[in-house]
This record gives C-alpha cells, structure tokens and sequence, in this order.
C-alpha cells in the first residue's frame, strides 16, 4: 500500500491529497509565427476583396515627360505640363515632379477601375516570404554589417571599458542619458525619418542603459518610441510630411505650428516610466525577463582575454571615437548627401576594417567576431523581408488601391470635424496595410487631398491626419518596423503593447482634437 494511500488524519480518516494542477503559462507567439499568419491572412483576402487599381502618373527625367499607367497596364506617354496634370485631375505642381521632389508612381484621382480577381493561392505564402526578403536586401546588409561592426568593437573590450567610464561619470544623473539620446532621436524624426536607420543603435545603447539601471522597455522608447514620436508629428521630414504635402499640392510648410507641439510627449511619458522603474525596479513591465536580457546584451562575452587585461587604454578610446564617429557620418550622410542603406553599409564596412587594423588582435578573432556579431542578427533581418512580403501579396492581388477607393468613398458626403476625424481613422487602417510613410503619402494624397475641397477645409488638415493616424498604427503594426526591433532585443511584443499603447492613445486623440481645431478654424 502506498504512503498516500496508508495517510490518515487525526481522527483517523483517510487523508485525500489533491494534486496541484500545473498552470500552462501562455507564451505570445513569435515573431516569425505573427507574420506568417498575418501573410496567409493576406493570401486569403485576395480572395474576398475585389481587385482594382487607380492609373498611376511617373516623371522620368530622362526623356521629360510623364507616363500614365492605367489599371490594365497600359503605358502611355504625355507632356510634362501644368496643363497636362490639369487635365488628368492632379492638382500638384509640375515643378514638384520636375524639381525631384516627387519621384515614386502617384495614383491618379478618379481612375479607380475594378479589375479581374488576382487570387494568391498556398504557393504563394512562401513565394511572397521570399520575395519580401529579396525586395528588402538593402537594408538586410545593412543590418548585417552592423552586426559584424559591433562584433569587432565588442571582442577589442572597447565596449566594456568606456561602458564603466561612463557609467561613473553619470551616476546620480542615469536620466540625463537617456534623455539626450531621446532628444537625439525625436530629432532625427522629425527632420529626417530616422526610423530603420535607428535600428544601428541599440546594439550600443541598450548595455549603457542596462548599466545605468533601466530596463529594455526604455532602450526601445528612447531609440524606437522617440523616434517614432518625431516622425508622428514630422516638421521637414522628406519622407513624410514633405512628399504628402507635395503629393497633396501644398506647401509643406503649411500646417507646421501644429504639428511641433506632440514631440515632447514622447520624452515626458518615458520619463514617467524611468522615474518608475528607478524608484521600483520590480514595476518593470519585463521585470521577470530582467536577467535574460541582461546576459543577452552583456558586452564581457565577446571581449578576448587580452582586451580585459589591458584596460580603458589609448586604442580603445581611438575604437570607440571610430565607432561613434560612424553614426555621426550615418546621419550626415542621410541627411545631406542622400545616402540609403546601400552607402550605409559600405560606410560601416569600412569603419569595421580601420578597427581591425588598429585593435591588435589577430586576424582570425576579428574575422570571427565580425562574422559572429553579423550571425547574431540574422533573424532581424529576416523579420524585415518577411513584413514586405505580406505587402506584396496585396499589391500583386491587386487589393491594395481597392482598400484605398473604399476609404475615400467612406468619408464622402461628412462634413466637418466628423470627416477629418475619420480621416484620421482610414489613415490608422491603411497603416497596416501600407507601412510606408512615403508609400502611403504617394498612393493615398493624390486621392484624399482634393476631398477637402469639396467640405471647405485647408489641405494641409489631410496631411495632418495622414501623419498622426499612420503613425499611430505604426507603433503596433507588425507589419512595419516593431517586430524587426522588438526580435533584436528579444522582448516580447505583449510587453511592447503594454507600454505603447497610453502613446497610441494619445496619438489619437490629442491629434484629433487639432483636427477639429484646425476644421474649426478653417
């Protein structure tokens, strides 16, 4: 007989032993899964959705004419004329396709034509993860390079002594930090875009905030969330506000005292939560993955022996003025010599060999911790080329323009502070279908800026609605640059979700509430 069974109490009954039940603790799927799912759910909505597209307008410089595409395919060729545009119905200026500020494929308003169906069928699930990654190789080099840089820097110790230099330097001051690099980044977005370029930073950022006592949710918000806020309320960004406005036929410059007072925000909201967590570490959202990150992001794992004994010497300073230095040749050549990943990449590959030369370690460590540092993120890359292969299911299922003709014939007939704010809304969905904040701009602008003629409204009210609603999707949609980052850091998004949403929130409504000031006043 068993123990158990032989059990009795003090009044000599039997003793009945229940055994505990083991709770499943629900995991949230990973990345890969979300956009696996989200990329058959595109398949199956080709077909449910009819097929249609608008005629689409190019410039080409070349020969100095546009050419209109129609949504059967057809090309034709027409005068590059004010005239021209005129009698297409485009209400933008020529010199805005002339002068290069407009160089992508705009849709033509009042083209819209239902096409046959495009249905995508199971092959086509992994054809579009391929084509996706292919599509995104730039900035998969891009990131892999990065890697690899980091990886040198990281075996030469240079990483581990500057990170205890600093942090003796900043000690009762930890948000000081964190607050430059937000302001840093606020900036970048607003004037430039940094969003995927932001992604060269956490590597190096997210062990000095570690250091300095913070947990992964602030290395996302002052990179990512800070970032994200300036390009959400854009004042000169080229990718954003100024190819909407252009596509809408303003001046960008129209509407830019409205859009200057959200940046703040961001930075106020992430000083609330760095108060927090200072003040009760156990408050962290991802508190319970603290140590996990912390060995994933620990920079004595790939520094060599030799490194150690060394100390913070001469050499390690030089490696890590060559390192910052190629940040600050990233952002000045983005925003002045017009670099894309492309020049990026050659630029940090270079940086990467001057480091090997001058760091004293052999070939054989700095090769292999290129090549390691490069591995590591492998997965992020994908994560970019897998999201773009859920948007070329759409456009090649022909669904995309049939989404955007919906949205415009949804807010016809409103008036008012009611058709700005479900503006704003339509803009919010055809975020997640279209991630792009030019793509968006180039296909959307041409079609919804002319509806705020027929209700009385200033133009550049679209162009607002267009940036805030997008954006506000943008700090979600697994289908933009969230996944990609949340993957890099190995954070889980339902702990993202957790912290972004009070800012998708406010995203919101603060923004609506200038819309109807702006249709107020208007």
């Amino acid at each position: 007989m068993s123990t158990e069974a032989a059990a009795v109490d003090s009044a000599g009954g039997p003793v009945v032993k229940e055994k505990k039940k083991r709770k499943k603790k629900l995991s949230f799927p990973t990345a890969f899964t979300i956009l696996f799912v989200l990329t058959i759910i595109a398949v199956i909505a080709t077909w449910f959705v009819p097929a249609g597209q608008y005629a689409k307008l190019q410039y080409v410089a070349d020969s100095n004419v546009l050419t209109v595409t129609s949504p059967q395919g057809e090309l034709s060729e027409v005068p590059a004329t004010q005239d021209q545009l005129d009698q297409l119905g485009v209400q933008i200026d020529i010199e805005q396709f002339t002068g290069g500020s407009i160089t992508k494929a705009i849709s033509i308003p009042g083209t819209y034509e239902q096409l046959q169906a495009q249905p995508k069928g199971i092959a086509d699930v992994t054809q579009a993860m391929v084509s996706g990654t292919i599509d995104g190789v730039d900035i998969m080099v891009f990131i892999l390079v990065l890697g690899g840089l980091i990886g040198v820097v990281n075996a030469t110790g240079a990483f581990e002594s500057g990170l205890m230099a600093l942090t003796k330097k900043t000690k009762g001051h930890e948000f000081l930090l964190v607050f430059l690099v937000a302001l840093l980044m606020v900036l970048g977005g607003t004037s430039c875009g940094l969003e995927e370029e932001a992604v060269a930073f956490y590597p190096i950022l997210v062990p000095v905030f570690l250091a300095l006592g913070y947990d992964s949710i602030v290395c996302v918000g002052a990179i990512f969330l800070a970032g994200s806020m300036g390009t959400t309320f854009s004042t000169i960004n080229p990718f954003s506000v100024v190819i909407a406005s252009n596509a809408a036929g303003i001046n960008f410059m129209e509407g830019f005292e409205w859009r200057v007072g959200g940046c703040i925000v961001g930075a106020s909201y992430l000083y609330w939560y760095c108060k927090k967590i200072k003040a009760n570490p156990e408050a962290s959202y991802t508190y319970e993955d603290r140590e996990h990150f912390a060995q994933l992001f620990s920079v004595e794992r790939g520094e060599t022996a030799a490194a150690h004994a060394e100390g913070f010497s001469l050499r390690k300073k030089a490696i890590l003025v060559l390192f910052i230095a190629a940040f600050v040749l990233m952002v000045y050549g983005v925003m002045n010599l017009h670099w894309w990943f492309p020049q990026m990449a050659a630029m940090f590959l270079a940086i990467s060999i001057i480091i090997m030369f001058i760091s004293g370690t052999d070939e054989k460590t700095v090769v292999n911790a290129f090549i390691n540092g490069a591995s590591s993120l492998v997965g992020v890359s994908l994560i970019i080329g897998l999201a773009r292969g859920i948007n070329l299911i759409m456009e090649e299922g022909l669904i995309s323009d049939t989404l955007l003709f919906w949205s415009s014939n949804a807010v016809q007939g409103m008036a008012g502070p009611a058709f700005i704010l479900i503006m704003m809304l339509l803009f919010f969905l055809l975020g997640f279908v279209v991630p792009s904040s030019s793509g968006l701009a180039v296909l959307a602008m041409p079609i919804m800026a002319p509806l705020a003629d027929t209700v009385g409204i200033d133009r550049y009210s679209i162009v607002c609605a267009y940036q805030w609603g997008q954006y506000a999707m943008l700090y979600l949609a697994p289908t933009g640059l969230v996944l990609a980052t949340l993957t890099m850091l190995d954070m889980k998004y339902s702990k993202w979700f957790k912290f972004v949403w009070p800012i998708v929130v406010f995203t919101l409504v603060f923004g609506g509430i200038l819309l109807c000031a702006q249709v107020m006043l208007a």
